[in-house]
């Protein structure tokens, strides 16, 4: 990610995001569906439950139809299943970025 000019951090655990000192000025989140303790649903309902509103990116190594519909219904920008390239993870970035500037817009990248 920084070698395409973006800032970016890396954390252990949903629970380790949480605590990030800068936590409402992240501009998007990529996590897996599936993680320890909370999966990457489960931290963006948290998220907005809490009042912080973050453009969230989803992927996956386990791509399930009924995952994917609850995620986007979710209000997640982007389900992307792996493994994917460098131009599918760019065009869901680009649209989180989007997204949080004007507030609207989800995409399905499933290639």
């Amino acid at each position: 990610m920084r070698a395409l000019g973006f800032l970016a951090e890396t954390f252990g655990s949903a629970e380790e995001f949480l605590k990030f000192d800068r936590l409402h000025s992240t501009a998007c989140l990529i996590a897996d569906v599936q993680m320890p303790h909370m999966g990457g649903l489960e931290l963006h309902r948290h998220l907005v439950a809490s009042g912080v509103s973050i453009p969230t990116i989803l992927i996956t190594a386990y791509p399930d139809d009924s995952v994917r519909a609850r995620v986007l219904k979710a209000g997640i920008i982007s389900y992307l299943i792996k493994p994917f390239n460098k131009d599918d993870l760019l065009v869901c970035i680009r649209s989180a970025l989007d997204c949080g500037q004007a507030g609207t817009g989800q995409d399905d990248v499933s290639r």
